[in-house]
Parts: C-alpha cells; sequence; structure tokens
C-alpha cells in the first residue's frame, strides 16, 4: 500500500508576487510546506512550516472559504510525493513582511514570481499561483 500523509504547501505572498522554491530532492519548482505533525492543524503545520523553510512569518488572512475553513485555506490537492507516498496536500497563501529568505537545506534556489508561466512546476502550482495572488488580503 502507498505512504499516505496530510501535508501543507504555503504560498508566501508580498508585493504581488509569490514565493517558490526548488526543492533539493525533487529538482521542481513548488510553494514551501511539508507534512503535518502529530497533533497539529493544517494552519498550524502551515505557519511551522513556513518559518522553518523561510525564516518568514506570514499573516493567513481569513475568510477565504466557507464558515470553519483555517484562515488562508485556498485548496485541497492530493500528489504524489516520490517515496514519501500520497501528500494530501492543503494550500494556504500567507502574507509576509519582506522577501528576506533564511537559507534551508530544503531548497535550493528561491524566487519571487507574479506567475509560474514556463516554469518548470506541477500544473497544481501553476494553477494555484493565480489564486494565492487573487485572494483577498494584505499581500505584503
Amino acid at each position: 500500500m502507498t505512504r499516505r500523509a496530510f501535508s501543507v504547501a504555503i504560498f508566501a505572498r508580498h508585493r504581488g508576487a509569490v514565493l517558490l522554491v526548488r526543492h533539493r530532492r525533487l529538482g521542481t519548482w513548488l510553494p514551501v510546506g511539508g507534512e503535518i505533525e502529530a497533533g497539529e492543524t493544517p494552519l498550524e503545520a502551515a505557519a511551522r512550516e513556513l518559518r522553518e523553510e523561510t525564516g518568514l512569518a506570514g499573516t493567513f488572512p481569513a475568510g477565504l472559504g466557507v464558515d470553519g475553513t483555517p484562515p488562508g485555506l485556498i485548496g485541497y490537492e492530493e500528489h504524489p510525493a516520490g517515496s514519501k507516498g500520497l501528500h494530501m496536500n492543503f494550500a494556504f497563501v500567507a502574507d509576509v513582511a519582506s522577501r528576506d529568505l533564511v537559507p534551508c537545506d530544503e531548497w535550493t534556489e528561491a524566487r519571487w514570481l507574479e506567475d509560474a508561466s514556463g516554469l518548470e512546476c506541477p500544473a497544481n502550482v501553476r494553477q494555484l499561483v493565480p489564486i494565492a495572488l487573487a485572494a483577498p488580503g494584505s499581500g505584503g
């Protein structure tokens, strides 16, 4: 049976651009993120992963979904994560105050983008970038 894990992806947003990183293990462009740890909510995992992988603190805008959804939630999708199995992934947008990143061993390169067209990334990432940019909030 394929391993399954809940995960989060965080589209950090600042002044009309979102952050994507070149994932070291997978060799493709992705938002920062990772697996939800035992006892965490998806929102708690999103805040933790954003801080661990970039050094940034995010503000997750409220009012993006139906009543009861966590602030910043812009979607849910599932994708294969190589040797880690299937990721059942909560996608968030978070407004950040700066583009100053603390390097992390999870990624090799980082870019702030206004769109992901032409970038080597999964289709779901290309689809979520404009949703993250259009979501209400401060935009950084």
